[in-house]
């Protein structure tokens, strides 16, 4: 990160004075305006402050942290005199007399008027712009960026103008040019003269109706409210890092007076924005680990060991070094909440059942949760084929229970009779009661509510006691990005795959080779395999999709597939219906199974050696990987078959990067480059607020020396009650606002 000098007039900011700045307690918070609505502006009516909406502007707070994407270098300043053909210059003048010129073409208008300044005269052209003829008179200031082209008699192209005085009225114009005495309008917020053809002019997303010269008009309105910010960061760290009071840090974001200044600005604020994040997930870390009472285990026994011995072959190194993590955890008083990701097949499982039996040999209990019961069941299943030997009592809470059956298992769960519960949210539902939970796995944990998360540790929370929470993901998730999604948790990755694991060949194939492709699929299921066809992503409606894997399945059964056993999986269909659709499957009983991502995750079927992925660009990236570790799960040389025809370049670049790249960590990276952060924390679910400037992808170390700094102020403060972080405090709770509640959950 860009390291910078503080000094009281960077970024252009006149040297503060005790008038501006009185030193009372309210110089240290953010002025009120801030939250004043946007029509405060004057000329903002209804249908302007709607369209300003749109983008995200609802009040003069906004409009401040509204910056630009970029400048443009409007530095050059000329005198008529000086011009040079070709040349793009500001240049100062005074209007001589204005006319409007129609020409043969009809689209086609001039507005020309003749300029002046102390060094010659020239022809100013206005496009298609019709009304300054009305506007613009005699006697007019004005300062004027475009190219002198000099043809037909010194002609100055406008590209942008600004009035600086009319004849008659306001102050001499070079006072308003350099800052001096401007008219103030009827809000008092004083209006700006150079915004658009000086300096390092901003460039602003905005709406239709919303120009970027209307947006630099309303941003030189509010400049003085920027100067008038409170600095959250603490003195003590601005001064290591070298960073810029915020105040001047916005201001020469919109104003910068060089490109250097731009940037050193820049940096502060990526910086502030990745440690307020960080702050706030590690003081609340902080909180549940002082508040929550965690289980301390003893040390690894004889049944985990016995469990590992039996295992059909040894652990990776990274699995062993993630089951050491997790055995430390498990020793403190404080409750795990520790994140467990791994790609497709890397044995995530065997850690989970690893810290599952580190309870059960403790005499306590474990319970896994999966988001669906096709996936649950799996893990029963899988649980029931480990254990099976070693006399772990393993039940499966599933919805398609008895009355009789579920009334049975509620009365052994809460009688410890059941060492380890596998289900869905019916975990935790109100009826469900365990003896003495002491481990939680939360496989696939991105599906769940978090509050159907936090209801589980609640549920099993006794007298204060919680506990040990592993949450796992088959997404990869870059370094960066876990650092700020889950910044609450410790993290563990097993980046290596099993030896044996088959490396599965992908291919995008055009549609003129289609045939081609059910051709091989034939010769796969010939030779006794099976085969995944995942049907297009249609995000507007479950039954469309529905609809279209029925469609799908019945011509494929007619057609390319006729003679052999196809069916059909989606969410649509009753459990029931589902769970003995997977079991034929599994069973080899159906050779093409049409579905659509509910099996995604979670189905180990080794016989199937083909996914098929229709319109494979409607997916991300993340999710066709998942896909495609459906396949390659046994002995068999499997692959997976992309049909698409992608009509944007991150399309093109999603797909080209899953023939090329087998390796999920690097899709991931791949993924957050493609598409930028964006809404990366879903709102609502995460809690998190998105980022305005830092970019997860570039801004690597920043983040990194952010969430150093964040550590050594929580370890040392963590409830951030010390006078000098009082303004931090405010701002972490005002930006997380009532993200607060989940960041204290999680």
């Amino acid at each position: 990160m860009t390291k910078a000098r503080c000094l009281t007039e960077f970024a252009g900011l006149a040297p503060l004075r005790s008038t501006q700045l009185p030193r009372t307690s309210k110089s240290f918070m953010n002025p009120p305006e801030l939250d004043e609505p946007l029509a405060t502006l004057p000329g903002v009516g209804p249908t302007l402050a709607a369209a300003a909406k749109k983008i995200g502007i609802e009040t003069l707070g906004d409009l401040i942290f509204h910056f630009p994407s970029r400048h443009e270098d409007f530095t050059s300043q000329k005198q008529i005199g000086e011009l040079k053909l070709g040349e793009e210059a500001t240049v100062r003048c005074m209007v001589q007399k204005v006319a409007l010129q129609r020409t043969r073409r009809r689209s086609l208008r001039l507005v020309k008027a003749m300029v002046k300044d102390e060094t010659g005269y020239m022809e100013a052209v206005w496009y298609n712009q019709d009304y300054l003829a009305g506007q613009l008179t005699a006697g007019d200031e004005l300062l004027l960026r475009g190219t002198y082209e000099g043809a037909g008699g010194s002609i100055y192209k406008v590209r942008s103008h600004e009035v600086l005085a009319k004849r008659g009225s306001g102050p001499d114009a070079s006072e308003g040019l350099q800052g001096g005495a401007v008219p103030r309008d009827a809000g008092g917020l004083t209006p700006v003269a150079g915004l658009h053809t000086t300096g390092f002019v901003p460039i602003y997303p905005t709406t239709e109706k919303i120009s970027v010269k209307r947006l630099r008009g309303w941003l030189g309105r509010v400049r003085p409210l920027a100067a008038r910010l409170a600095d959250p960061l603490p003195s003590a760290l601005r001064a290591e890092l070298m960073l810029p009071l915020r105040p001047d840090a916005i201001t020469a974001m919109h104003f910068p007076r060089s490109a250097q200044d731009f940037r050193t600005a820049e940096g502060r604020l990526i910086f502030e924005e990745l440690y307020l994040m960080q702050v706030g997930l590690l003081s609340h870390r902080q909180r549940f680990r002082k508040k929550r009472q965690g289980m301390a285990l003893r040390e690894v026994g004889g049944l985990t060991k016995d469990f590992v011995r039996s295992l059909p072959f040894k652990l990776t190194d990274d699995q062993f070094r993630v089951c050491e993590e997790i055995s430390t955890d498990l020793r403190g008083e404080a409750p795990m909440q520790r994140l467990l990701q791994g790609d497709v097949g890397s044995g995530k499982t065997v850690v989970a059942v690893y810290a599952m039996l580190r309870a059960v040999e403790d005499g306590r209990q474990a319970a896994l949760m999966a988001p669906t019961e096709v996936l649950a069941e799996q893990h029963y299943y899988s649980l029931e084929q480990m254990l099976g030997t070693l006399g772990v009592r393993v039940a499966f809470m599933s919805s398609r229970l008895k009355t009789a059956e579920r009334k049975a298992l509620l009365h052994a769960l809460a009688a410890g009779e059941i060492d380890i519960a596998v289900g869905t949210h019916a975990l935790i539902q109100k009826d469900v009661t365990f003896r003495q939970l002491a481990v939680v796995v939360v496989d696939e944990q991105h599906r769940f509510g978090v509050r159907q998360r936090d209801e589980l540790a609640d549920k099993a929370t006794r007298k204060g006691v919680t506990p040990h929470v592993l949450h796992m993901t088959a997404t990869p998730i870059p370094r960066t990005l876990a650092l700020t999604l889950y910044g609450d948790l410790d993290v563990s990755t097993i980046s290596s795959l099993p030896a044996g694991r088959q490396r599965i060949r992908t291919w995008l194939v055009p549609e003129v080779k289609r045939s081609g492709a059910y051709g091989f699929i034939r010769e796969q299921l010939d030779a006794g395999r099976q085969c995944f066809v995942v049907c297009p992503l249609i995000e507007e409606s479950e039954a469309l999709e529905a609809k279209a894997v029925e469609s799908e399945a019945e011509r494929l059964a007619g057609s390319e597939f006729a003679g052999y056993r196809v069916a059909v999986l989606h969410g649509q269909m009753p459990s029931r219906a589902k769970q003995e659709t997977m079991g034929r499957f599994a069973a080899g009983e159906v050779q093409v199974l049409v579905t659509t991502t509910v099996i995604e995750v979670g189905v180990d079927v080794p016989n199937a050696t083909v996914m098929l992925v229709e319109e494979a660009d409607r997916f991300g990236l993340a999710q066709l990987h998942q896909l495609r570790g459906r396949v390659g799960r046994g002995e068999h040389e499997s692959c997976c078959l992309l049909f698409g025809d992608p009509k944007t370049d991150s399309g093109e670049q999603r797909l080209s990067a899953m023939t090329t790249t087998a390796d999920g960590f690097a899709l991931a990276d791949i993924d957050l480059e493609i598409r930028g952060e964006g809404q990366l924390f879903g709102a609502r679910q995460s809690g998190l607020p998105d980022l305005r400037l830092a970019r997860l992808a570039r801004d690597q170390e920043v983040l990194k020396l952010a969430r150093e700094k964040a550590f050594e102020l929580v370890e040392t403060d963590p409830e951030l009650k010390r006078p000098e972080n009082a303004l931090l405090r405010d701002e972490v709770e005002r930006v997380f606002g009532d993200s607060i509640e989940w960041l204290r959950r999680a």
